[in-house]
């Protein structure tokens, strides 16, 4: 069974983030609120899981099971995103604007994730 365009789509960007937490950790270690301990660890487990989502996306028996954990890993990782928003420093010198609208973002990937899940 052929998958649709949009889903190898949705996985090799899965994928390619999830290298990215190994290539540039510092990047997703400062957005990491103060309050979680252990941000290298955090780092590392959000950065695999990416990587495997994105993979398990790829074959029908798990794209479902993928899509769910995609899901919960978007919501794992939105009080970053608002840490980012929230904190000068964590926000890489990004307008307000942008750094705003990547929070809407992260509800729409949710919703692209889930199309996949029905």
């Amino acid at each position: 069974m052929n998958l649709p365009w949009h889903l190898y789509l949705m996985a090799f960007l899965y994928i390619v983030a999830g290298l990215n937490h190994f290539r540039k950790p510092g990047m997703y270690i400062k957005i990491i609120p103060p309050a979680f301990k252990n941000p290298k660890l955090i780092n590392t487990i959000s950065g695999a899981a990416e990587i495997i989502l994105g993979i398990l996306l790829l074959f029908h028996p798990t794209t479902k099971l993928a899509a769910w954990g995609i899901i919960v890993l978007l919501i794992a990782v939105f009080p970053a995103n608002l840490f980012m928003f929230q904190n000068k420093k964590a926000s890489f010198g990004l307008p307000k604007w942008i750094l705003f609208v990547r929070l809407f973002l992260q509800i729409i990937f949710v919703y692209w994730a889930y199309q996949y899940t029905i």
